[in-house]
């Protein structure tokens, strides 16, 4: 019986070899960026759905003693999630967008269209973009109120900053990976360009304004003194700017993948 059921044993084996694949050096550096991106991402855009969809609300629905009780303790914990979650969302994704995808673009309109693109170049161009619509989102949300008095007009500024934003970027990445004759920029590099900008700016939004509003909002709650309360509507503001950003964002990480080749030639 041992010796009949052991003369498969072979079959059995290699049946498994082309079910699993040992994964490479190469591979095994891909995956953990990648599967770090996911851990990283779940925890900051879950929590941030949290403080949009459930905390807000709940919060105007308990009396103040109970906020004294409750929230210091609830949003120190919450908030230090929150913010590294988005650093490492961030970091690693930037990390594996300038190592696996951009990289390849530069590679081949280097190596084919005869050109000399330089990939750091490239990125702290791409950087900018963001940082100048967040330094100016900053600007309004911080020293001009009567933007941000009403959100819908507020809404309006930021979509078309949003949207400049993205065209900046698109001519910027696609001048660059492109020769007269073709174009070697990718859909991965352009959608995630334009989706990892958004994310930058939703970093920049936590560390910028919701974190250091908060922590003056919950050492009011600590002392007794409270914070002055344009600080609880300008933190709102941000956290609800990337609320409604995260829905662009995974939009065109999601394109990125070539469910829709939104972009370029080619899904990269």
């Amino acid at each position: 019986m041992l010796i009949e059921s052991s003369a498969h044993l072979p079959v059995a084996l290699a049946f498994a070899d082309d079910l699993f694949h040992s994964p490479t050096g190469k591979d095994i550096a891909r995956i953990l960026l990648r599967w770090s991106h996911f851990v990283f991402g779940i925890t900051w855009i879950g929590l941030l759905y949290f403080f949009n969809l459930v905390n807000v609300p709940f919060q105007k629905e308990i009396d103040a003693e109970t906020k004294k009780k409750a929230n210091p303790s609830l949003l120190s914990r919450s908030l230090w999630y929150f913010r590294w979650g988005a650093v490492g969302t961030v970091l690693v994704g930037l990390t594996y967008y300038a190592m696996y995808i951009l990289s390849g673009d530069v590679k081949n309109v280097n190596a084919i269209g005869g050109k000399d693109v330089n990939i750091w170049l490239v990125l702290i161009v791409w950087l900018l973009f963001p940082i100048i619509a967040f330094a100016i989102e900053y600007a309004i949300i911080m020293k001009v109120p009567a933007l941000t008095k009403d959100g819908r007009v507020f809404a309006v500024v930021v979509a078309v900053l949003v949207i400049l934003m993205a065209w900046g970027i698109l001519w910027w990445l696609s001048s660059q990976l492109s020769t007269p004759r073709d174009s070697f920029a990718s859909n991965r590099t352009l959608s995630i360009g334009v989706g990892g900008a958004l994310g930058l700016i939703m970093l920049l939004n936590v560390w910028g304004i919701i974190w250091p509003l908060q922590k003056r909002i919950i050492a009011g709650i600590v002392s007794g003194n409270a914070a002055p309360p344009e600080f609880a509507r300008r933190a709102f503001l941000a956290s609800r700017t990337n609320t409604w950003l995260s829905l662009p964002m995974l939009f065109f990480m999601a394109t990125s993948h070539g469910d829709w080749v939104i972009f370029g030639k080619n899904s990269g």
